[in-house]
């Protein structure tokens, strides 16, 4: 055997006994005539002590040499609490270089000096260090912990295709060229939507798979070119059955996992969303919701009111103080352009009952108490308000809610605070194209009551989708499946498809409809972010062993890459392509 135990095993209770450890020096120290190695490996890290017979070879030992010693283990004179193994050490009394290794390019331990693309270039070496470690032991245990709830439940494990059709909804496709169908290509699955949907109509009634998923689009901390996601589909079920299903397995992650017992989960419908947050994922482990006083303000000579669709006002608790510079801050961070406002409103409730607010000359105190009654603001709080045309405004109020929240300190990572959105709009309109997309996928049900609207004003449908919110993350989105072939054909009418065009895409699909279609409907969830959420941080990217860059470049293996011309020929790829690479 290489080893007979790991570097994280070891303690006081194995005192006397030989042992043979393996792993990488994470650093070494001299003390008179005696050498101190740190020997890590993934479960730990040991202290060892050469003594003479050996201490040349140990003095000769570099960063992250891989070795392999025997010894035996004593109790440590000077214990370190830091560690499990703290309190023993081993006296060595064999000693085998197993591998050198040449200086790494930056220092691989809890807090490392390696930039992101240094250490993403260099991703194996990343990964030997305790956080990324940390993480993938945190993404392997909630792997297991959701398939045993899901297994417990009758839901099967069933793998679906990776070459599949391209389809035009959607984000754009990864193609893959096909040598055996000259000009024909696959495509990678941005979801396994129609095969689960397929399923059901099999008569697989619990479906699930922890799957990757590819998506062409631009790239941000929470999106890579290929993710995966936790995707479920369940037949004879309504919208209930799918909250309670996935309460539940959310609800057993963080019990099992993090110990914590989640509150429940409110739910909101997508229009109450928007008019109280500004979001359809909003962060509800704090208030400070949207207060519209669009007939307190205007009509009062202040243009910029006067001309908006609406004002909107929110309240921070117990601000008034804050000063001139910090207003000035928070107007300059909304007058972002990715934000876009163009400019905001203060008034602050002095704890005397006075009002000083940016627009004095417009508003008398008593118009200003009549905004503080509408906000149900107090004295000692301060009042901030947008203005523009609905959309707009609720998007930037929601940009300001979110910065003061961080500001404030309100975002506490250590509570969560799920919550699920409903009642979606089931279309949107495209302005540039002059048609409508859906705003969830072409297989979303209508709400049984809005049917009719399909014919009259499809604008107003609602859709039976719904999102799982933690903490202001979309986690996952789901919703009921169309199972009838006459909505799901009026359903791409209205997206602007032909019937031959809708035929050749999914064609496959109508067919199955015609041979029994369950009710059915199902959820996905975002198996990156989770982890990233249940490890406290935004990013995804140190969640996965070996991510893309912000340009979706893996630099580790420096790809995408050119293919050479035998390749291109073998796959048919038009001879001006060729002449371009």
């Amino acid at each position: 055997m290489y080893r007979s135990h790991t570097n994280g095993e070891l303690r006081i209770e194995n005192v006397g006994q030989e042992v043979t450890l393996c792993g990488w020096v994470q650093k070494s120290r001299e003390l008179g005539a005696m050498t101190f190695v740190d020997l890590r490996d993934r479960y730990g890290i040991t202290q060892l002590v050469f003594g003479e017979e050996h201490i040349k070879t140990a003095k000769n030992l570099g960063r992250e040499d891989v070795i392999q010693i025997t010894g035996n283990v004593i109790e440590r004179e000077s214990k370190n609490k830091n560690i499990p193994t703290g309190e023993i050490e081993i006296t060595v009394t064999e000693l085998t270089v197993l591998n050198k290794s040449k200086t790494p390019p930056f220092t691989i331990e809890n807090e490392t000096d390696g930039g992101e693309e240094l250490r993403m270039q260099y991703r194996y070496l990343d990964l030997r260090r305790k956080p990324l470690q940390n993480n993938l032991k945190l993404r392997h245990r909630l792997s297991i912990e959701i398939r045993k709830y899901l297994d417990n439940i009758n839901f099967l494990e069933i793998e679906t295709p990776y070459l599949i059709k391209s389809t035009p909804e959607g984000a754009r496709d990864f193609v893959v060229p096909s040598r055996m169908n000259p000009n024909e290509f696959y495509a990678l699955p941005q979801s396994p939507q129609t095969f689960k949907q397929l399923l059901m109509v099999s008569g697989y009634d619990r479906y699930y798979q922890i799957v990757r998923c590819f998506r062409d689009e631009d790239l941000r901390a929470d999106r890579q070119p290929e993710f995966t996601q936790i995707d479920c589909e369940m037949a004879f079920v309504d919208q209930e059955d799918i909250f309670n299903t996935f309460e539940g397995m959310i609800t057993h992650l963080f019990k099992t996992v993090k110990n914590i017992d989640l509150k429940g989960f409110p739910r909101i419908d997508y229009a109450t969303a928007m008019k109280q947050y500004g979001s359809d994922k909003p962060d509800i482990r704090f208030g400070m919701t949207f207060n519209y006083i669009t007939e307190e303000t205007q009509n009062k000579g202040f243009n910029v009111f006067d001309q908006s669709e609406v004002v909107i006002a929110l309240v921070a608790k117990d601000c008034s103080s804050f000063t001139r510079k910090q207003l000035d801050a928070l107007t300059d961070f909304v007058k972002r352009p990715q934000i876009g406002a163009k400019g905001m409103v203060y008034v602050k409730y002095n704890e005397d009952g006075s009002f000083k607010s940016s627009v004095d000359k417009f508003y008398s105190q008593e118009d200003l108490k009549a905004w503080a009654d509408k906000c149900d603001a107090k004295a000692g709080d301060l009042i901030l308000v947008l203005s523009g045309d609905k959309t707009s405004t609720q998007k930037q109020m929601n940009e300001l809610r979110l910065h003061l929240g961080n500001e404030l300190g309100l975002r506490n990572p250590n509570e969560y605070a799920p919550l699920w959105v409903y009642d979606f709009p089931l279309l949107e309109w495209d302005e540039d194209n002059n048609r409508y997309h859906a705003m969830h996928h072409p297989f979303t049900s209508p709400k049984k009551e809005d049917l009719h609207l399909l014919e009259t004003d499809p604008g107003k449908v609602r859709a039976n989708a719904y999102d799982m919110v933690l903490n202001g993350v979309e986690v996952g989105g789901g919703s009921i499946r169309i199972h009838d072939k006459a909505v799901q054909s009026r359903m791409f009418d209205l997206l602007g498809f032909s019937k031959e065009d809708a035929q050749a895409q999914f064609g496959f699909l109508m067919n199955a409809f015609e041979y029994g279609a369950p009710p059915h409907g199902g959820i996905a969830l975002g198996f990156d972010r989770l982890c990233a959420l249940f490890g406290g941080q935004e990013t995804i990217r140190d969640f996965i062993a070996f991510p893309k860059n912000n340009n979706g470049r893996d630099v580790m293996i420096d790809s995408p890459s050119p293919i050479s011309t035998e390749q291109l020929d073998e796959l048919n790829i038009d001879i001006k392509i060729k002449e371009e690479l």
